[in-house]
């Protein structure tokens, strides 16, 4: 992003007292986390509906575990990035101050961003399909 861009939004939030922000990929991306749609995306080697779905845990949950948790140990040495950070100031500075992000990988509650509304959930948390409650909870980190 350029540094007119960057003014430009300085500007418009500075006086605000509520802000909404959503984020995806790309602020994960500079701390090592894989996307799934970039250049060397996950989905490049593998299938969506093979890995990610309810219906596929169903056909191969040994499969989706196993995926899973490789992704997982993928994550787990990685730290926050200036952008995870960037947001946790803004956050400090704004009386209502909303974060949603699309990624699982918890970054953004390492950073300490103190609430985010995670779309897709977080990668370290595990639900049971059929009950609805946690089988297994893993701290973030």
């Amino acid at each position: 992003m350029d540094t007119g861009a960057i003014r430009r939004i300085a500007e418009r939030i500075k006086d605000s007292t509520r802000v909404v922000i959503l984020t995806g990929a790309g602020v994960s991306q500079e701390s090592g986390v894989p996307t799934f749609r970039g250049a060397d995306g996950l989905w490049k080697n593998f299938r969506a509906e093979d890995l990610a779905t309810p219906e596929a845990f169903h056909k191969d949950p040994v499969l989706v575990w196993q995926w899973y948790d490789w992704r997982r140990g993928l994550i787990k040495p990685l730290k926050p990035n200036p952008g995870h950070y960037a947001l946790v100031e803004l956050e400090k500075g704004i009386q209502d101050f909303t974060l949603v992000t699309q990624n699982v990988d918890g970054l953004h509650r390492v950073a300490g961003s103190k609430d985010p509304i995670e779309m897709h959930g977080t990668i370290w948390r595990v639900w049971c399909l059929e009950c609805k409650r946690p089988l297994r909870t893993e701290k973030f980190r």
